[in-house]
């Protein structure tokens, strides 16, 4: 990867061996290799079974889990905040494990709504929950930055599985408790 930067300095014209650029191609390769880690993460590894009994089927929420992921069309960075609720069967997932398990898909090259899938899907199968519902809000510099250059634009995406889907009650209870935070 440290070559593939060296040759993206020169091909912008710059002098990859000026003062300030000298071991930009190692910084950059480190740096995306942290973005992308997800890539070398399973969700076995993730979850490490950290599922613990419980007796409880009432909604379990985790609200505003930030995220920094990159835009698999332009390699932009997308920022912004995943809230996450499921409805235990017998077994909830250790709190930390929710973030992480965001974190895992957030950190690969990306479209937000496929990470919003993704994530629904792996809550899904590791708790085999009742319902699984995400919602995804994010920024993307490849809208802001360039393109039509909006800096106020929010993209919002959501996926809701089992009674998430087919109860209009429990979805509306989801996004109720949501909005109490705003």
């Amino acid at each position: 990867m440290e070559k593939a930067f060296l040759s993206i300095l020169e091909e912008l014209g710059e002098n990859p061996h000026r003062d300030g650029l000298i071991d930009t191609p190692k910084r950059a390769a480190s740096a995306m290799a942290f973005l992308t880690k997800g890539y070398q993460e399973s969700l076995a590894e993730v979850v490490n079974d950290a599922l613990f009994e419980s007796d409880t089927s009432e909604m379990i929420i985790v609200q505003d889990i930030e995220l920094y992921s990159m835009c698999e069309h332009h390699l932009l960075p997308f920022i912004g905040k995943c809230h996450v609720a499921y409805l235990p069967t017998g077994r909830v997932l250790g709190l930390s494990k929710v973030a992480r398990i965001v974190d895992m898909y957030a950190r690969r090259l990306q479209i937000q709504e496929n990470l919003t899938k993704q994530i629904a899907e792996a809550i899904q199968t590791v708790t085999n929950a009742a319902g699984v519902g995400v919602i995804i809000e994010a920024q993307h510099m490849c809208m802001m930055m360039r393109g039509v250059e909006k800096q106020n634009s929010m993209m919002k995406t959501s996926m809701m599985l089992g009674q998430f889907q087919g109860d209009q009650s429990t979805r509306m209870e989801f996004l109720s408790l949501l909005e109490l935070r705003r």
